[in-house]
């Protein structure tokens, strides 16, 4: 355990960073699943909505830095070929 005040307000910081972070992270994942999952339904309208949200949640998520931007950028990427796909079909 820390002893130091430096270090205890360091573990708090950590604490909370963490628990924002986790959030975050899911909420991201969230909105990804469900683009996917509207992308493969065949709704097209519905698909790009469910895109544009995904893409923002990334950004957001980069933005913070809960996400790497690469990461973010690689995701949005495969996504959007997922959707552009699913137009196709």
């Amino acid at each position: 355990m820390a002893n130091h005040k430096s270090a205890k307000k360091r573990t708090r910081q950590n604490e909370k960073r963490n628990t924002r972070n986790r959030s975050r992270r899911a909420s991201i994942r969230t909105a990804v699943k469900h683009a996917e999952t509207v992308a493969a339904s065949g709704d097209e309208a519905a698909a790009i909505k469910a895109q544009r949200a995904a893409e923002s949640a990334l950004a957001r998520g980069a933005s913070a830095g809960t996400l790497h931007r690469k990461t973010a950028a690689r995701k949005a990427s495969r996504l959007s070929k997922r959707v552009k796909a699913a137009k196709k079909a």
